[in-house]
């Protein structure tokens, strides 16, 4: 077994990471992915859309402009613990440069997706990233003040605006795929393994006659709450639609995700969830339900090798859940 990122020295004494504690530190490395990378193999072109900042492990890299003329100008060579790419995705802007390993190179990637997630989901470890990459950039030292808090600002209001559900805080749907494709179209060698599971709630529809779509939309909201208490930090729970929800575990093998998918049906199944509502007569109802799910499991390749074939297949994986009589978890075929 290879070495763990967590053990590089370089990426331990990054300026990156330097102001961070050992705790912060493995939150962010959560969100890593690393890839490998030839000698002379081209890591990113000028010009293309920037979707991934990098982080260097071990080799060398290289930056290069194009003059116009065919030729092209060294910019910056890249040691490890340097970092490069950010500019691209925190401006949603085209790469500036040509970035090439001039030798075998291992980096740490972090996706603009995943960038984002750490803005609002860790605030303070955001803050401390973007202050480190506004100390090597000499032109926004006068401005880094007002750049920090408008970035953070706008990620906390219109992103998470577009990416999550407003009844529970989740992601949302367009959030879970384009995050779900991201990593599975990644041009790395060693193709990760991923799983995706599907949940829906068992008769969710007798809560919401019973106690119309208020109380419905409490329980789910209850629900999603106690997600976070089986999740791992890299994993990812949205609300698809209605008591529909999905998850997508990076690095998770076949065993791992039934263990996870199971972790949550209990834990669904163990809540006592508390309503306060008003009936058809104005009176204030308060009273206790308790409700039960079931989860279909995909992983990928075995599954699938695109979002689309992962979600159809953890989706009929589901169907066969509710077919076998429901508060199961059961794996794709």
């Amino acid at each position: 077994m290879g070495k763990s990122p967590l053990d590089n020295e370089a990426l331990i004494h990054s300026p990156l990471f330097a102001s961070m504690s050992e705790l912060e530190f493995n939150a962010v490395t959560a969100f890593l992915e690393r890839r490998h990378y030839k000698k002379g193999e081209l890591i990113f072109s000028e010009g293309e859309p920037g979707r991934e900042m990098f982080i260097l492990l071990t080799g060398h890299v290289v930056a290069t402009v194009n003059l116009g003329d065919g030729k092209r100008r060294k910019i910056y060579d890249f040691e490890p613990g340097a970092y490069f790419g950010e500019m691209a995705i925190i401006e949603d802007a085209p790469r500036s440069a040509t970035c090439t390993a001039t030798e075998d190179t291992d980096v740490l990637v972090l996706q603009g997706l995943d960038f984002y997630r750490l803005i609002f989901e860790h605030p303070m470890i955001a803050l401390k990233l973007l202050s480190a990459i506004s100390q090597v950039m000499t032109s926004w030292l006068d401005e880094s003040s007002r750049f920090l808090n408008d970035l953070l600002r706008w990620g906390e209001t219109a992103r998470l605006r577009a990416i999550t559900d407003s009844l529970t805080g989740l992601y949302n749907r367009r959030f879970l795929e384009e995050s779900l494709n991201s990593r599975l179209e990644g041009n790395g060698e060693v193709k990760r393994s991923i799983a995706v599971l599907m949940m829906d709630l068992d008769r969710i529809h007798e809560i919401n006659n019973a106690y119309g779509e208020a109380g419905g939309d409490q329980v789910i909201k209850a629900v999603a709450g106690g997600f976070r208490q089986v999740l791992r930090d890299a994993d990812i729970a949205a609300r698809l639609a209605g008591d529909e929800f999905a998850f997508v575990l990076p690095d998770t093998t076949l065993q791992e995700a039934q263990h996870i998918g199971e972790r949550l049906r209990a834990a669904v199944a163990n809540l006592t969830i508390p309503l306060s509502l008003k009936d058809k007569l104005g009176e204030l109802l308060n009273t206790k339900v308790s409700i039960k799910t079931c989860l279909g499991v995909a992983v990928s390749p075995q599954h699938g090798n695109t979002g689309p074939a992962l979600l159809a297949a953890a989706d009929a994986a589901l169907k066969k859940a509710k077919e076998r009589g429901r508060n199961r978890v059961v794996v794709a075929e």
